[in-house]
């Protein structure tokens, strides 16, 4: 039964995992877990479905809540499709304190969604995210995997310009 779910992540992906796992020692395999999860994420267009939860879990050696636990409480891991951009807005108070609101604004206004919705063409999903740990750079986005600091509405314009 476990070597079906695992037959759902590509080779590619399982090796990757393997590379993370042979960091710990087996009794802290779940160490892996969080890694995992973005590999598996990262090879069905940004989103984890119940079976890529069971994949990983069988991967890893691991309890499939433990899988869910983690894809549920971090905001990094998506359980629904979204867009192909996930652009994150950060709402720590040192980011509100510096205009992160009235950015996330400007972005909900520009994408016409809001938080959590995913653009009509599919390209963006917006999400507010409770810190992104780049405060000296207030207010701070992060599109994907790259951190971008000191946001105004130009430079948003500007990144979600050249993106495709």
């Amino acid at each position: 039964m476990a070597d079906n779910y695992i037959n759902l992540l590509t080779q590619q992906s399982k090796d990757e995992m393997t590379k993370w796992l042979a960091k710990y020692p087996y009794e802290q395999r779940r160490s892996a877990l969080l890694p995992a999860l973005h590999i598996a994420q990262d090879q069905n267009d940004g989103y984890l479905t119940d079976d890529l939860l069971q994949a990983v879990a069988d991967f890893i050696d691991v309890p499939k809540i433990y899988a869910y636990e983690a894809a549920a409480f971090y905001s990094m891991y998506e359980l629904k499709p979204v867009g192909r951009h996930k652009v994150m807005v950060c709402n720590s108070v040192c980011c509100m304190l510096r205009g992160s609101d009235n950015l996330l604004d400007y972005l909900k206004q520009k994408l016409n969604v809001e938080p959590g919705e995913t653009t009509e063409d599919g390209k963006f999903v917006l999400k507010e995210v409770e810190c992104l740990a780049a405060c000296g750079g207030a207010p701070a986005m992060m599109i994907d995997k790259t951190y971008y600091e000191d946001m105004t509405p130009e430079k948003v314009d500007k990144i979600l310009d050249a993106l495709e």
